[in-house]
């Protein structure tokens, strides 16, 4: 223990360089255990004893680079290298969960820039509500406490967590380095306790490759896709996880009946390396889609695509058709603050070949002949459900200027996060209903085509996952993403 007249603090040891990274690793993973066991011991004696005589505090761990040469670097990677001479730090939080992405971002920096990592104690405080996140140790309200939480413990600071980094307004911390890492320990420890609040399945569930959806059908056909892929002993794929993180690892395993489900219904098919996927019911809006994604994106996945329904707007298309955005019209809102709408949101050629090859593998349609059934093109968003209720006249023009073939109400904010976030995205639709054409989305209208066609939709997002799962990450994650100074890390 180390003595301190304000604080009571875990042993605090010297920073220590490493040029292995499993080791540093390995170091992160030691410091963040040694940390929050002193929290919850003390918390635990509190709870017990009553309010302590110091103020509890434990520090994250950090990784720290000193580079000093302008040398140059193999620059067809878009990560895993710095800009120029300089200090570069992050703060860390759970190194557990974060294992196999913190070796890979590791051993990329100290292979091009010949330099070692130092990893140490930052002086950002770990706050208790997160450091006992996935521990059987609840956190009380302070009207449960003969004390005040604050008084005490370090709580969560709204005014330190940010997207700072990846909205470009952070260029450097405040001791000077520059960001190592798109989200600060804080922020990704907020987002991990809102995951599982919002989706009922534990952060180490999800998987790679992500699959979001706007319509129940998508999760009862997934469930029925991952029982089969279970049953197959050749699939790859090993266990199925529902919310409440119910896990089953054979077909056959009975799954219990939620009564009361989360906002967002999260399932994961999972595979031992973490290259499965992940399919989040979302519901309808764009608030949800900013929401998932805001919290998401600091797994780092390789890729998210949205499958959902849509709104047809060529007399041409017919229900069930299938809708590839190369483009996006921003009328959703939620994230203008964020990101600009003058801010291009391009269409990345690996998704959108992964996407088509998939629709043309499950549908046994290729070339010309795929245009019967799908239309590239803009797809918009925005955030009235019942815009069709109001004067048309603005709205369609609006869309007929953008050559929009379909409109939704969350792909792309869907894709401008992944944009905001260096999340490879896109969107693969499939048509609902056709407002402008008189097909409203009323029960009873489905014809034999549009059933087969959304049967067939989650199996074409599955596939092209799988197809960019076989993909080498450096191609996925394009430079597109990438701005003039970016972290090293991914």
């Amino acid at each position: 223990m180390t003595t301190d007249p304000l604080y009571l603090l875990p042993e605090l040891s010297p920073a220590q360089t490493f040029t292995d990274p499993a080791k540093a690793v390995a170091r992160l993973v030691e410091l963040y255990n040694a940390a929050t066991a002193h929290l919850a011991h003390h918390f635990e004696q509190a709870l017990q004893h009553g309010r302590p005589a110091k103020r509890i505090r434990a520090y994250y761990p950090e990784i720290r680079l000193t580079v000093q040469s302008h040398d140059k670097i193999d620059s067809r990677l878009s990560f895993g290298h710095v800009a120029g001479p300089g200090s570069y730090s992050t703060t860390v939080t759970r190194p557990d969960l974060f294992n196999n992405y913190l070796t890979q971002q590791i051993d990329l920096l100290i292979r091009n820039h010949d330099v070692p990592v130092t990893i140490g104690l930052s002086d950002t405080p770990i706050p208790l509500h997160f450091a006992m996140a996935g521990t059987s140790i609840t956190v009380p309200q302070d009207s449960n406490l003969d004390f005040t939480l604050r008084d005490v413990f370090d709580v969560p600071d709204l005014a330190t967590t940010n997207d700072d980094i990846v909205n470009g307004t952070r260029r450097f911390h405040p001791d000077g380095s520059a960001p190592l890492a798109p989200f600060t320990a804080q922020r990704v420890d907020y987002s991990l306790s809102r995951l599982s609040h919002y989706t009922a399945t534990d952060p180490a569930h999800f998987q790679n490759h992500v699959l979001f959806t706007n319509y129940q059908f998508y999760v009862d056909e997934f469930e029925t896709i991952a029982r089969a892929a279970l049953a197959d002993p050749d699939s790859g794929y090993s266990a199925f996880v529902a919310p409440g993180n119910h896990l089953i690892t054979t077909h056959d395993a009975a799954l219990p009946v939620i009564t009361k489900m989360p906002q967002m219904p999260t399932y994961h098919l999972k595979r031992p390396d973490g290259q499965g996927i992940t399919l989040v019911n979302i519901g309808v809006g764009p608030s949800n889609a900013k929401t998932a994604t805001d919290h998401i994106a600091v797994l780092r996945p390789h890729a998210w695509l949205m499958v959902g329904h849509c709104a047809g707007l060529r007399n041409s298309q017919s229900l069930g058709d299938f809708c590839l955005a190369h483009a996006y019209l921003r009328e959703d809102h939620v994230l203008d603050d964020d990101l600009p709408v003058w801010v291009p949101i391009p269409a990345l050629a690996e998704i959108q070949i992964a996407l088509e090859d998939a629709v043309e593998e499950v549908t046994q349609l290729e070339g010309y002949e795929l245009k019967r059934i799908m239309r590239t093109g803009t797809v918009a968003t925005i955030d009235n459900r019942n815009w069709e209720l109001r004067d048309q006249s603005g709205p369609v023009q609006r869309l007929s200027q953008s050559r929009a073939i379909a409109l939704d109400m969350e792909s792309a904010t869907i894709a401008a996060n992944g944009f905001r976030f260096r999340v490879p995205y896109g969107t693969l639709l499939c048509v609902s209903d056709k407002p402008l054409h008189g097909e409203l989305k009323l029960p009873g209208m489905a014809s034999d085509f549009y059933k087969t066609q959304v049967a067939r939709h989650l199996q074409i997002g599955i596939r092209a996952m799988e197809l960019l799962r076989d993909t080498p990450v450096e191609r996925i994650h394009s430079r597109k993403l990438r701005s003039f100074e970016e972290t090293a890390f991914l």
